[in-house]
């Protein structure tokens, strides 16, 4: 599997793909517009960094690198501080490691950048991403806990980097 950033010509399968992982998850979390904040893959782009899993060619997860609170992408950043955002792994490509790989590589970017944390939201639903945070190192942060549309509450999760 490689992990490397997205072309532009692979942004309308990235959007593709990750609409897909979030419709299969219950809750709320489509509402408010962001269905098509998931599909702006150009947008993502242009301020953050959207990186892709490839195997044999195809691409079958995608995650959105955002480089610090300058960003139209960040979400309650600190300076020092990046983040990671929408990250999606196709159904066939479940639990092979994959978003596993793609946080990774989001934690990796921040410590070249010498960011001193990593910061993310997630939802109460999205159990196979959380344990991928908790399984990694990321801590509760209930201090940035917050709810941007009624019916979608967003848990935050920090992941301290060594200085």
């Amino acid at each position: 599997m490689e992990i490397r950033e997205a072309r532009p010509e692979e942004y309308d399968s990235i959007a593709e793909l990750t609409v897909a992982a979030y419709q299969g998850l219950a809750g709320a979390h489509l509402s408010g517009g962001y269905e098509g904040r998931l599909r702006d893959v150009e947008s993502r782009a242009a301020g953050a960094v959207v990186l892709v899993a490839v195997e044999d060619g195809s691409i079958v997860g995608a995650v959105t690198y955002v480089p610090g609170p300058q960003s139209p992408s960040a979400e309650l950043l600190d300076e020092g501080e990046a983040g990671v955002r929408m990250l999606a792994v196709g159904p066939a490509a479940r639990r092979r490691g994959v978003g596993t790989a793609l946080v990774l590589a989001c934690i990796d970017q921040a410590r070249r950048e010498g960011r001193h944390r990593v910061c993310l939201h997630t939802t109460p639903w999205m159990s196979a991403a959380r344990r991928i945070y908790e399984k990694l190192g990321f801590r509760r942060d209930p201090e940035r806990d917050w709810v941007p549309v009624p019916g979608v509450p967003l848990l935050s999760f920090v992941f301290d980097l060594a200085p």
